[in-house]
């Protein structure tokens, strides 16, 4: 480690904002990460110091990655030795919540579910919701173009995002903090920031558009003898509901039977289908809703489209079905080696993709085991795989990514690239996209010294 270079950070960011040695191996290093690798974690409070941090290590060409809650699934935060790492944590202020726009001015930093809990006191909502809503921060949900489980209805966090700030790898401020739905005034710049996993610049804070607070909802369970029932009774319940449907996450009954196992979560319905799914509806009326609500669900029970189904009567009903969506520290421990996966294809072709990935697996590890779940609303597919061995990965990736070339589909729907994705990132994007993604790095980051080696090979730091 370049130790002018830690000296003249300490001097910006002060002695508490520079780790260094065993500070940096206690840290948590993310779910599928087993330490930090970096030098050193650099911990800036407000955004000119960002600026200068990234002025001091681009003079050097001093390799950064950046770090938010840690919760990513792609190893997009992986640090290795002669890296540094920049973690936003304390630049965690929610600035200003704007009612009579219903936006939002945060700092990267804030974590998600402190902000959801915040803005709720002014009656008002965040609709980006995903289960590491506990950890995971707004920068980084901008970073990654976060997803999860209401994408149906408000769209990705890209669609949450009026403006931002960010810090280019040489210490530039880009501001285009716009608080305008609509600004048709030239490029949007704050796209190329959003889902580029922290390649191209630092986000360092937000402009965030807010919902009004739904006052009714409404959670049933159902479960289906195919798949195509369930395709059919989404569109049903999408229509009925008049643009309250808010979820529809499917379980496949591997999921579903190791989480309702014995002394476990309890299981709403049966065992015995092929599928499950949770479906919710927000909105504004409660006993209007609800009684479409049920409605909607009856007449799909009468059309075939499900073959039962069980409807929360309590905010504790509610929150049970949700675990049985949401844990996955049963299926962490008992699907060994775990692995975890994130596509995304049309929904038209996801019963035949999921049984052409569980025969790859069988054909490979017939003791495999092999779940799916996800936001089948949206087209999403998450893949939890225990099979295979140490020096196993690229076959069992091979088993979920492949199939995805023919049909169109994406490797990562909502996680990003990461290290962990790079191999197979031509799969969803042409050499012509590639190369114009890697142009664009090259512009603004021309000696590669952001998250080096993230989504694609880029300029080696210390080369250009």
């Amino acid at each position: 480690m370049n130790t002018i270079l830690l000296d003249q950070l300490r001097a910006v960011v002060g002695e508490a904002g520079v780790l260094a040695g065993s500070e940096v191996c206690s840290r948590y290093p993310g779910f599928f990460m087993s330490e930090i690798g970096a030098d050193a974690i650099v911990r800036p409070a407000s955004v000119e110091q960002v600026s200068q941090v990234m002025a001091l290590c681009n003079a050097v060409r001093q390799p950064v990655v950046i770090q938010g809650g840690m919760s990513g699934w792609v190893r997009a935060t992986q640090t290795r030795a002669g890296e540094i790492a920049l973690s936003l944590e304390r630049l965690n202020a929610i600035e200003e919540v704007d009612l009579a726009n219903r936006t939002a001015t945060v700092q990267a930093g804030v974590v998600l579910e402190t902000f959801q809990n915040h803005v709720d006191g002014y009656g008002l909502s965040f609709p980006l919701d995903l289960g590491g809503r506990g950890s995971c921060q707004l920068g980084g949900n901008a970073a990654t173009n976060a997803g999860g489980m209401r994408v149906i209805r408000y769209g990705m966090m890209r669609e949450q995002v009026l403006g931002l700030e960010a810090v280019l790898p040489d210490g530039r401020i880009v501001s285009s903090m716009n608080r305008m739905i609509k600004n048709n005034t030239g490029y949007d710049l704050k796209q190329l920031f959003i889902g580029s996993e922290g390649t191209l610049g630092v986000i360092t804070r937000l402009v965030l558009r807010l919902r009004e607070r739904p006052t009714s909802s409404n959670t049933a369970m159902v479960c289906a003898d195919s798949f195509d029932q369930l395709s059919r009774l989404l569109r049903h319940m999408d229509g009925a509901l008049g643009g309250q449907l808010s979820a529809f996450e499917l379980i496949d009954n591997n999921f579903y039977r190791v989480n309702t196992g014995a002394g476990r979560h309890a299981a709403p319905l049966p065992s015995d289908k092929p599928f499950y799914a949770i479906i919710e509806a927000l909105g504004s009326d409660q006993e209007h809703d609800t009684r479409s609500f049920e409605q909607a669900l009856g007449l799909g029970l009468e059309q075939g489209l499900c073959s039962d189904a069980i409807i929360a009567r309590s905010e504790r009903e509610r929150q049970g079905i949700w675990a049985i969506r949401e844990d996955l520290e049963h299926l962490v421990r008992e699907f060994q080696p775990f692995y975890a996966f994130d596509v995304s294809l049309a929904v038209g072709h996801m019963e035949a993709y999921m049984r052409e990935v569980a025969a790859r697996l069988r054909a490979r590890w017939p003791q495999g085991a092999i779940a799916f779940l996800g936001h089948v609303g949206d087209g999403n597919l998450h893949i939890a795989i225990g099979a295979g061995g140490e020096h196993d990965r690229h076959a069992v990736e091979s088993c979920v990514y492949e199939p995805l070339r023919s049909i169109g589909g994406s490797v990562s729907a909502e996680h990003g690239i990461g290290l962990e994705k790079a191999p197979w990132f031509p799969i969803s994007r042409n050499e012509i996209e590639r190369t114009l993604m890697q142009s664009i790095k090259q512009t603004l980051d021309p000696n590669g010294i952001l998250n080096p080696g993230k989504i694609f090979a880029a300029v080696a730091a210390g080369n250009a």
